[in-house]
């Protein structure tokens, strides 16, 4: 079974299940128990060593703790009355729900350094917010995640930045990473139209499909538990959120610099803020930022005296608990990973994606990329791994030999899109796990519920990789600029066709 099909159909049972069953632990357990069997030959004792053997090898517990501090963080500032105090003020200042919503986006847009950073502290913040607007978990999670790669894959200085230029610059080709990497943002559809999509939603109210009846379940039930009040710390205030976040936004940066040799003097990184990133550790850097929060967080409020000693080490356990289910589903989702890359998915990939077989399609080898992207991102529930896989191949596919460097710089984007898109909704993501656990959403409610979104712009953006893929010999470089507005345009235009739909059968 390695190397073949074989590789992608445990994943596929786990995916299926989930959105079936609506059951996500026990689909990825069952999962992670065929991975096993398929890689030991369906040798019962073999598989069930190697279920806990590649767990312990691909379980990040850099992550798991950065999780469990950011969980602490948040029962804290709900203790101190902070969350409490922040929605009183939003509330003031924050008129509309779609002022709510745009609010939380420009939060998200501003957190570029890194996804799973963005994913929590956005929902931290802003779920207060979000909640005195009336706005559902299921819309605030879909804010989040669609603010969280689709910004950080375009953004030259983050995490994901640095794990394009290392996929890039690992394949033996002369070429530079990172200028190819500022190259594809423009032709990156999927991200780009993505953010337009969150204005859209926002600005004009527009919902569809099942995020629509989230909404209208959730404002109706909003209604019932109107009369309903929180008992509240009336020594909270603001700065009790705002400062404790601050010092952790700092602190993450700073330990991403830290980690990439920005602040040593005898590193090759010393204070070049471009490499430091391209090097960083990020999950060492988000924990080590994390920890300096947290104990900030302590003597703050200590010096504050809105919470006591007690009440402090009591937050500590509720935010470990309240970070449980996203940890369980984590620790699946990254054992099936294990057991698709021990069963050799990037051998199979390879086999689809060879020279003879892109000199067959021609044109429409980034569209068909973009797709191959998205099936296997979704099915691994992996944007960097898909992107490990796929750029090296594409890389060596011989673009430059014949003369079309843009259509090397397209199809390099095209992958890095459909890996962002199949994460985007892959029940098995850990980013979309992460904003699941940042707005408190039910895991796959938030799924089903981005799905329509998500594939509404993967649509568009297809359609546009074929267009780049016709256009680029004649227009060359300026190939983003032509499709880039086309795309926006009918992006708009299907959505404006929708509201005016939802609001003649009203």
């Amino acid at each position: 079974m390695v190397g073949t099909f074989w590789a992608l159909v445990p994943p596929i049972i786990a995916i299926g299940l989930a959105l079936i069953t609506k059951e996500v632990y026990l689909s990825l357990f069952l999962g992670v128990i065929f991975g096993a069997l398929f890689y030991t030959n369906f040798s019962p004792v073999a598989a069930a060593t190697s279920i806990f053997e590649t767990m312990t090898a691909n379980v990040d517990l850099m992550i798991i703790i950065f999780l469990v501090m950011l969980g602490m963080m948040v029962a804290l500032m709900n203790a101190a009355g902070g969350s409490a105090a922040y929605g009183r003020w939003a509330a003031k200042h924050i008129k509309s729900r779609a002022g709510a919503s745009l609010a939380t986006m420009a939060l998200g847009v501003l957190i570029f350094v890194d996804d799973y950073f963005n994913c929590l502290t956005v929902g931290s913040v802003m779920r207060p917010v979000t909640d005195k607007h009336r706005i559902s978990r299921e819309k605030l999670a879909y804010i989040i995640d669609a603010t969280a790669a689709p910004v950080c894959i375009i953004a030259p200085v983050s995490s994901w930045a640095a794990a394009v230029t290392s996929s890039l610059e690992g394949t033996g080709a002369d070429i530079d990473g990172f200028s190819m990497f500022i190259q594809a943002i423009p032709y990156n559809l999927y991200a780009l139209l993505t953010l337009l999509m969150v204005v859209m939603v926002c600005a004009t109210k527009l919902d569809f499909g099942t995020m629509r009846r989230a909404e209208e379940e959730y404002l109706a039930a909003a209604a019932d538990d109107a009369g309903e009040q929180e008992t509240e710390n009336p020594k909270g205030k603001v700065a009790d959120l705002v400062l404790p976040v601050a010092v952790l936004i700092l602190g993450c940066v700073s330990g991403l610099l830290y980690t990439g040799g920005f602040f040593t003097p005898d590193h090759a990184n010393y204070l070049n803020f471009i490499t430091g990133f391209s090097d960083c550790s990020a999950s060492l850097g988000l924990v080590l930022g994390a920890f300096v929060a947290l104990v900030f967080t302590f003597v703050y409020y200590m010096c504050r005296r809105v919470i006591t000693f007690k009440g402090f080490t009591d937050c500590l356990p509720q935010g470990f608990k309240a970070m449980v289910p996203a940890i369980l589903i984590l620790t699946l989702a990254w054992t099936l990973k294990g057991f698709v890359d021990n069963l050799g998915a990037t051998e199979f990939i390879k086999t689809i994606l060879t020279t003879e077989n892109v000199n067959t399609l021609g044109m429409i080898i980034p569209a068909i990329l973009f797709l191959l992207a998205i099936g296997i991102s979704f099915a691994t529930g992996t944007s960097w791994g898909t992107m490990a896989i796929l750029l090296p191949i594409v890389v060596a596919l011989p673009f430059v030999e014949l003369g079309n460097a843009t259509l090397l710089v397209i199809s390099i984007s095209a992958c890095m899109a459909g890996a962002v898109c199949g994460d985007h909704c892959s029940p098995i993501s850990d980013t979309t796990i992460m904003s699941s656990a940042g707005a408190e959403c039910e895991h796959i409610k938030h799924v089903n519920t981005q799905m329509p979104y998500a594939m509404l712009v993967a649509g568009v953006s297809f359609v546009g990789y074929i267009l780049c893929g016709v256009l680029q010999a004649a227009l060359g470089a300026w190939t983003a600029v032509v499709v880039l507005p086309v795309c926006a345009v009918a992006l708009v235009a299907i959505l404006l066709l929708i509201r005016a739909t939802q609001k003649k059968k009203a």
